[in-house]
């Protein structure tokens, strides 16, 4: 249950993220965390990792009706 929980607040921040790339050219993540690139790309694979195990949710979830 926590995973989902996890998985869905960092697809919420990194829609939140691309966002503000898009719209004001802001990085939030580079801003907040930028002096450690290591925790960058950690923050970057985990919601990469989350927005996979969406997907995955939302198609299992439709396969069982």
């Amino acid at each position: 249950m926590k995973l989902k929980i996890v998985s869905k607040w960092l697809v919420v921040l990194g829609a939140l993220e691309v966002g503000l790339m898009a719209v004001l050219g802001f990085d939030l993540v580079g801003t907040l965390l930028g002096s450690w690139p290591v925790v960058v790309k950690i923050f970057y694979s985990l919601v990469g990792l989350s927005a996979v195990w969406g997907i995955y949710a939302m198609l299992m979830g439709k396969k069982k009706k």
